[in-house]
């Protein structure tokens, strides 16, 4: 209100003609404090905001139908492919109004699997899924995006792409095939089975030239990857899909980042458990996605948890889908780089993150919750809430964030990320690994607003180690049995 007075107040000074002016940039302005009262209202009770996500983010529903992918040609346990039979019996579902795709206890193998319109892909106890090792069987190439930039490359092994009420349901198995003789090696690590001289995505037909296809813009149509390039596809990929369910499934043996709904909306992932320990295994990556819930999970990995992103670079800027409106609860996270994470592709932005109820806790668990970028990613992370988390023990830090983020080359520029308004409360860490806080934030755009309210900390080697951060609260906090104001 104090705003708005003063600039009506300058307004009167000025000549009929000036007046009109500034009437039209008040438009503009008026608009911008109304969004600007309504993140207020939010911060103001952010947990009323996650509490709305559970009632308006409801899994699809579908027909009572089935559809047995034996009843299509599929026979357990006998090493032959069965991409046929799940393509055959999706196709039967989607024809007939949707319903359950059924697969019986046992093990099929399969080359990639592309879901439709209102079909619930159902796994029964005791089956297992076990995904080709062949990566010419993921031909034809398809629209989808390796860390962060879009390209036409393998099918991710689960794929849709502009579907509506999707499912993965069921307490079944789904085994990438991945490992140290296959996928793996191509990240270029010897600790992942990869050799002197052989084939990997650092290859200058690999990673650095879709990063250059993407900084010039090049269509995606023509970003044509696959054979020869050593790009590692996704495990499950909904493009551009909405009302998407994830649920009771076990995924183990991932080729690269394990659930990734990319320009999604309306999603669940619940009670699923993911045990993937190879390269660049995340185990639940957000991405250009908005009203995603993510519960009752186990998360057992190779790389982050669950990390949100938003694309990479000026790709990232161009495409400019914010990702926004995460709920993650009730999960269990075990090894990774971090539990809950966002970045490092974030060049988009990600804003309304809520952490609730959480237990965090291994050796091989490097942090809690984790931001990373840098002035060549850019992007922003503001309103991230963590509550009812309990940490058993931490490698480096229970809180970290990193504006200086880099592991490829040169990663710097002009694009400033901005990170505010980051809360923790309710926490409880018994071993928070070198730094309770490890914050570096830019000295031209400092980090701004972390709270950390009723933390407890019982052992960490340093307190806090924190650069360029403005309007640091501890509230009621403890380090070390110390209370830290």
């Amino acid at each position: 209100m104090l705003i708005t007075k003063g600039f009506s107040g300058q307004i009167a000074n000025y000549t009929n003609k000036k007046l009109t002016i500034y009437l039209s940039a008040s438009m503009v302005f008026f608009t911008s404090l109304t969004v600007f009262s309504q993140s207020e209202k939010t911060l103001s009770d952010p947990w009323s905001q996650a509490e709305h996500l559970t009632k308006t983010v409801t899994p699809p529903k579908f027909q009572s139908k089935t559809y047995t992918i034996t009843d299509f040609g599929a026979i357990a346990n006998d090493n032959k492919p069965d991409t046929k039979a799940f393509a055959d019996a999706i196709a039967a579902c989607t024809k007939q109004g949707g319903g359950q795709v059924i697969v019986p206890k046992g093990v099929f193998n399969s080359g990639p699997i592309h879901l439709d319109d209102n079909v619930n892909l159902h796994l029964e106890t005791g089956s297992e899924i076990v995904f080709s090792d062949n990566a010419n069987d993921y031909y034809p190439l398809v629209h989808t995006s390796f860390e962060g930039n879009e390209l036409m490359n393998y099918s991710p092994l689960i794929y849709a792409k502009g579907k509506k009420n999707i499912a993965i349901t069921g307490s079944g198995t789904l085994n990438g095939n991945a490992s140290n003789s296959n996928w793996w090696p191509w990240c270029g690590k010897d600790s992942y089975g990869h050799k002197p001289g052989a084939p990997s995505q650092h290859l200058p037909e690999g990673r650095d030239r879709l990063a250059e296809m993407a900084e010039n813009n090049t269509p995606i149509e023509e970003r044509v990857f696959g054979n020869g390039h050593y790009l590692r596809p996704t495990f499950i990929e909904p493009l551009e899909c909405e009302n998407i369910l994830i649920k009771d499934v076990k995924i183990i043996n991932a080729p690269f980042w394990v659930i990734h709904p990319l320009k999604s909306n309306n999603i669940i992932v619940d009670g699923v458990t993911v045990e993937s320990h190879g390269p660049n295994n995340d185990g639940c990556d957000p991405e250009y996605s908005k009203n995603v819930i993510i519960r009752n999970c186990v998360f057992n990995t190779g790389d982050d948890c669950i990390a949100i992103k938003s694309g990479r670079n000026d790709e990232g800027r161009r495409v400019g889908i914010v990702s926004e409106n995460i709920l993650v609860q009730n999960c269990k996270m075990i090894d990774g780089h971090g539990g809950v994470v966002m970045g490092s592709e974030i060049s988009a932005g990600v804003r309304n993150v809520f952490v609730e109820n959480c237990e965090m806790d291994s050796p091989n668990l490097d942090r809690a919750i984790r931001i990373k970028t840098n002035s060549k990613r850019g992007g922003f992370v503001e309103n991230v809430f963590v509550r009812n988390v309990t940490v058993g023990q931490v490698k480096e830090a229970v809180i970290k964030i990193n504006l200086f983020y880099g592991i490829y080359k040169n990663q710097s520029g002009t694009n400033y990320p901005r990170v505010k308004n980051i809360n923790l409360e309710n926490i409880t860490v018994e071993n928070g690994g070198k730094y309770g806080i490890l914050a570096k934030g830019d000295e031209k755009y400092p980090i701004e607003d972390i709270t950390l309210k009723n933390v407890t900390i019982k052992t960490v080697k340093q307190t806090q180690s924190v650069e360029h951060v403005n309007n640091l609260k501890l509230i009621n906090t403890h380090i070390n049995q110390t209370e830290t104001n």
